[in-house]
């Protein structure tokens, strides 16, 4: 049963659950024991609370004995990242780590359905690597390796950035499933990196509040990443959907994400871009095979009964033009306090003018072909996964040579476009180039998690990719 627990998808663990076949706290044993195990090597976790967890899969047990009503997730372990507020553990956000006195709602959404928090996951780049270089923007100072997470395909290699122990996590089965946010690709391209679904979610579909740091996100997701679709699924439902404490999120519920994943994908009209139109200025030297496996995996749906058709629509390249976001920090928060000032007050209103032209520009050729296509597909990225030097190179010493002076650009080539526009999109595993994992990136107007991870569950029923990590 361990090696089975190991592999089994989240709701099928759930099942078992429910039929008292196994405890909640077997469970969780079970998946501290990999922790402890395989965590040393992948510095997946940032905190673990083996006492916590423990005693909330008590707490679930006994739910399971008194016959009470069960959530989509009981007794299932999981983790965030950790800038992702957990009440009682430490929360890393603008370069400081302290202990929070409450829980994101993602976080209460997941308790509410019945997760059991483990701990928090490592995020590339904000340990005590953390930050950019003020003199030299887009220029960021080396990693420390002690505390980076690691590819579990190869050590050697990153799992991408920022959502990047969340990844390893998932894909080695330390937990089921975690929680990424997705800033310009933070949560697909660790996916895509690592061989698992990662899902940007449509702008405000999972709230969030931060009481101590303000924080209102317009090009940002939280979602979750997962070995399976249905678990990503099942996850996106119950941490999805409207709360009055967030003042941007979505006012409306939208459309169940998990009951079309049965449907398949025969009539669908779905379209492919091998790069959007000007992404292949980013590209490396694994960039033309990266792109042409995505494809063939891309136009195999149309064995299944879908219409795939390329699409030569050119949109504008966010590398080039930036994108505005609304990150509050503490010290303009700060200075905002008793005003009537608002933080876009404090963008330059030349640049948001051209900004907000630009998005719409975009918007509107994303709407034209929505009209006859339900999903834009792609390669998550045209890169694999580098390794250590080459990856610590491209932020540093060699992020000025890469078009637009740093290689942010070239790393979120495929994927900054739906964070801009707060479109959905999901990275689903459709393949190895070198040995290292790619994947398949599907997006859809707002609003349409149902849409895309119903392709991208038809794609991993009809195309599987069970391959497990060396280290897992």
């Amino acid at each position: 049963m361990a090696d089975e627990l190991t592999w089994m998808p989240a709701w099928r663990i759930r099942e078992l659950i429910g039929s008292r076949e196994v405890s909640c706290v077997e469970v969780t044993e079970h998946f501290l024991a990999r922790i402890e195990k395989f965590d040393p090597t992948l510095h997946a976790f940032a905190e673990v609370d083996p006492e916590g967890a423990l005693a909330q899969a008590a707490r679930a047990d006994r739910a399971v004995s008194a016959g009470d009503s069960l959530g989509p997730l009981h007794g299932i372990p999981t983790s965030v990242k950790s800038h992702i507020r957990v009440e009682g553990l430490h929360h890393t956000q603008f370069g400081a780590s302290t202990v929070s006195p409450f829980d994101d709602i993602s976080v209460e959404r997941l308790r509410g359905a019945g997760a059991v928090v483990v701990g928090t996951n490592t995020m590339m780049g904000a340990g005590s690597t953390a930050g950019g270089d003020p003199d030299n923007p887009g220029v960021f100072r080396p990693f420390n390796w002690d505390v980076e997470a690691l590819n579990p395909w190869d050590t050697t290699r990153v799992p991408g950035w920022s959502s990047s122990g969340g990844a390893a996590a998932a894909v080695a089965r330390l937990v089921p499933f975690t929680i990424g946010s997705d800033g310009g690709g933070s949560t697909r391209l660790p996916a895509a990196y690592s061989g698992i679904v990662g899902l940007h979610t449509t702008r405000g579909l999972v709230p969030h509040v931060d009481y101590e740091k303000p924080t209102m996100m317009l090009t940002a997701s939280y979602g979750p990443l997962a070995r399976d679709v249905r678990d990503v699924a099942i996850v996106t439902r119950a941490i999805g959907g409207p709360d009055g404490r967030d003042y941007v999120c979505i006012q409306d519920d939208t459309p169940d994400c998990v009951a079309p994943l049965d449907r398949g994908v025969e009539g669908m009209r779905l379209a492919w871009t091998d790069d959007y139109g000007f992404a292949s200025r980013y590209a490396g030297a694994e960039s033309d095979r990266v792109i042409a496996l995505v494809r063939d995996a891309a136009y195999g749906l149309s064995s299944l009964g879908a219409g795939v058709e390329a699409t030569d629509e050119t949109w504008e390249d966010r590398g080039e033009h930036g994108t505005v976001r609304w990150t509050v920090e503490p010290s303009a928060y700060e200075a905002m306090v008793g005003t009537n000032l608002t933080p876009l007050q404090a963008v330059d209103p030349d640049l948001y003018r051209e900004q907000a032209e630009s998005r719409a520009r975009n918007w509107e050729k994303f709407r034209r072909l929505f009209r006859e296509h339900d999903v834009i597909m792609s390669a998550t990225s045209q890169l694999v996964a580098k390794k250590i030097p080459e990856w610590d190179a491209a932020w540093t010493t060699d992020g000025p040579s890469y078009p637009g002076g740093s290689f942010a650009p070239a790393y979120c080539s495929h994927t900054m476009m739906f964070n801009w526009l707060g479109f959905p999109a999901v990275s689903v595993p459709c393949g190895f180039v070198d040995g290292l994992p790619v994947g398949l990136q599907i997006a859809a107007w707002p609003g349409r998690e149902d849409v895309v991870l119903r392709v991208a569950g038809a794609f991993q029923e009809a195309f599987p990719r069970p391959e497990r990590p060396p280290v897992s």
